[in-house]
């Protein structure tokens, strides 16, 4: 193996002796619709910023003239970058500095979707705000939901799959393509105690299903909630209230699913009635089943996989949406949950970890 050496005309000479050509600079110019540069620049330039430290190419700009400048691989990938996102901007997208950051991504990783099929994919729209995927694997998470009649989500906190399963909810609604939506979780306690929480049985389970009703907000008229969930066209319960029920003509979603046994998934997935749709969420790291129960939802991957039209989507901390540092949260966890796994490879059960360490 030979080592090579700069030279001041820009050329490489090897050790062996032999000349080596230099990555070649090149110089190239694309024209942008005037009525895309603002968007694409983003406010006070925060969108060309983005791309200028996620590019290794060189970018100017001037009117709507874009020079990038740099070795060949860097200038072709700027101009498929600022392509994709003039596109995204054609399609009603909105671009931030985090949207430009995962093109890159996107267009880098060589994935098979491209920004513009991702970040323009309009799932729900309410005043002026529009759900869209923002990762790959959210899309097709979203496009598997439309393709099959079981759906899993499983991923961790801050990957989009509750929220987007509940925008594809009210969009089924809306388009009439369901008469109601059942909104569902277990009630099983996050090292709090059910019984030391005040008011009736209704008012210590809501807490639970608190984060439910904040997504539905965020979709619907909040005016009109209360007049559907009366009309039992929305329905938010715990799982308990789903045994011996069949459910027809439903968006059915089980959320924070690996808080469930075995025989608790079990019956609810067995509750699936003609015309319905059933989305499955979970994080099969945040376990609190107490003694240390194997997860439904673990148990579900393992038994269902192979049936056809039920879908298992992985999310990953790379499709993490919120904050940049819960990414890094969730990739720190999982390095320790895997220096402590089970003979089996699995992250242990949190409740049996908090009972050991008292």
């Amino acid at each position: 193996m030979s080592s090579a050496v700069s030279r001041s005309d820009g050329s490489t000479r090897a050790v062996d002796g032999r000349q080596r050509p230099a990555q070649r600079s090149v110089r190239s110019s694309m024209e942008i619709p005037p009525d895309a540069v603002l968007p694409l620049l983003g406010s006070t330039d925060e969108n060309l910023k983005a791309l200028e430290r996620a590019l290794a190419a060189d970018i100017h700009v001037r009117g709507n003239s874009v020079t990038l400048s740099g070795r060949v691989p860097d200038v072709a990938l700027a101009e498929r970058v600022i392509t994709e996102l003039v596109a995204v901007v054609g399609r009603g997208g909105t671009l931030n500095p985090d949207a430009v950051r995962r093109s890159v991504a996107m267009m880098t990783d060589g994935v098979g979707e491209s920004p513009a099929e991702v970040l323009s994919l309009d799932i729900l729209s309410r005043r002026g705000k529009t759900i869209r995927p923002k990762t790959v694997n959210q899309k097709r998470y979203v496009d598997a939901i439309d393709a099959n009649t079981i759906v899993f989500g499983i991923g961790p906190a801050g990957t989009g799959k509750t929220y987007l399963a509940m925008a594809k909810a009210v969009q089924a609604l809306q388009s009439k393509n369901v008469s109601r939506i059942i909104l569902t979780r277990p009630a099983v306690e996050a090292g709090e105690r059910l019984g030391f929480l005040p008011g009736t049985l209704h008012e210590k389970i809501d807490p639970y299903l608190r984060p439910l009703h904040d997504a539905l907000h965020d979709m619907m008229d909040p005016e009109a909630i209360p007049k559907l969930m009366q009309a039992g066209v929305i329905e938010v319960a715990p799982l308990a209230y789903m045994r011996g029920r069949t459910l027809n003509d439903a968006f059915i979603i089980l959320d924070e699913a690996q808080n469930t046994t075995a025989e608790q998934m079990k019956m609810f997935l067995t509750r699936l009635g003609f015309g319905s749709k059933i989305v499955v969420t979970g994080d099969v790291t945040q376990v609190d089943l107490p003694g240390g129960q194997r997860s439904g939802l673990r148990a579900a991957a393992d038994i269902l996989t192979d049936i056809d039209d039920i879908h298992f989507a992985e999310l990953t901390s790379a499709d993490v949406v919120r904050h940049r540092l819960v990414s890094d949260i969730v990739d720190a966890y999982e390095r320790y949950d895997a220096e402590r796994s089970d003979d089996n490879g699995r992250p242990g059960n949190r409740a049996a970890r908090r009972a050991a360490s008292r």
